[in-house]
């Protein structure tokens, strides 16, 4: 031990007493490096008071994709669960009513299916429901890498929470939704107020 460093004794420690650097240490990156969002104390906004909060909007590709993809996996089920039946059958351990359908009869069914379940995509696209292709409410069970899907979650929820409120959009403002222009609005009122009452 040199300089006062380490341990005084090693004797109870479990260790030898000697001072080694922590080589599997990271070091917390500073805030903003390697951010998805811009920091809040950016120059470009502080001149835009209506700028201050962005919601950050998904990508509607993505979005689309992961739908399909969780279609193609319906359909990829339904299909080795009749090949399944077809083997039982062909065994001879299948149920009453089963029966060995051909290729182009598990295709015909698959097909069916596939076109069913985007016919209920769309559907629920047009509706703006609450509720995504595999039936769970949005923004709950979201793994780290669904991002996009999150991001929608929270914009719906944000406009439920807005009507609820009745608070208006900035898009329903007379003058484009600045903050600064409604303030200039109400001094203006307030000074024909003066006006009439002299």
């Amino acid at each position: 031990m040199s300089s006062n460093v380490g341990l005084s004794t090693p004797r109870g420690s479990g260790t030898s007493g000697y001072v080694q650097k922590n080589h599997a240490f990271l070091r917390p990156r500073n805030f903003g490096a390697g951010a998805p969002y811009p920091s809040p104390s950016s120059a470009n906004d502080r001149d835009r008071p209506e700028s201050a909060f962005k919601q950050r909007q998904p990508d509607k590709a993505i979005l689309e994709h992961e739908m399909k993809r969780e279609i193609e996996v319906k359909v990829l089920e339904e299909r080795e669960r009749l090949e399944e039946i077809n083997e039982r059958v062909e065994e001879g351990t299948g149920d009453e009513g089963e029966k060995v359908r051909s290729e182009e009869e598990i295709e015909e069914a698959c097909e069916k299916l596939r076109a069913r379940l985007t016919k209920e995509m769309e559907e629920g696209r047009t509706n703006g429901r609450g509720v995504n292709a595999k039936g769970r409410d949005e923004k709950r069970g979201f793994k780290a890498y669904q991002v996009h899907e999150l991001a929608e979650a929270k914009i719906k929820e944000s406009e439920r929470l807005r009507k609820a409120l009745g608070i208006r959009d900035q898009d329903e403002r007379g003058d484009g939704g600045s903050a600064r222009g409604e303030i200039e609005r109400r001094r203006g009122k307030e000074r024909e107020r003066e006006r009439e009452r002299d």
